[in-house]
């Protein structure tokens, strides 16, 4: 029986999420997963400020970067970054919540564009990103292609 959209969003998700080594040990959450479309947290903690005190933009990319991953692997087919861009609008602090929100743009053959968006917890934008996205060989868990 075919699984739904939303379920294999879901599931891509939880296979990708079980040996993301690099999200889990940044202090990352998942909080929604949906076609095309991922929202991940972080609180900024001492760990992730620079010597400004204030989060460092590497860490607040990351977020980014994980948020775009899960969204464009929501389909079941491996999908990796092609090309990113950020840019920076306001200091991430510590103590911060940070959510990294990703919506897909523009999905055609192996290509994909998404736009995340990362916020504090008072809704402050932090970071606009734009992740290019391609669809390589394999899928996260076993189903029929």
């Amino acid at each position: 029986m075919p699984i739904s959209e939303q379920e294999r969003a879901q599931k891509s998700a939880d296979a990708m999420w079980e040996n993301d080594n690099a999200s889990q040990g940044m202090g990352m959450e998942i909080v929604s997963i949906q076609p095309g479309k991922a929202v991940l947290t972080m609180k900024v903690e001492k760990r992730h400020t620079n010597g400004h005190q204030i989060c460092h933009g590497g860490f607040i990319f990351t977020l980014a970067d994980s948020a775009f991953a899960f969204a464009c692997n929501s389909y079941n087919k491996s999908t990796v970054a092609q090309q990113c861009t950020i840019n920076f609008l306001a200091p991430g602090r510590l103590a911060d919540q940070l959510t990294a929100s990703a919506e897909e743009i523009h999905l055609a053959g192996r290509s994909g564009i998404y736009d995340i968006t990362v916020a504090n917890q008072d809704g402050v934008k932090i970071a606009e990103f734009r992740g290019m996205s391609r669809t390589i060989k394999g899928q996260l868990f076993e189903e029929d292609e």
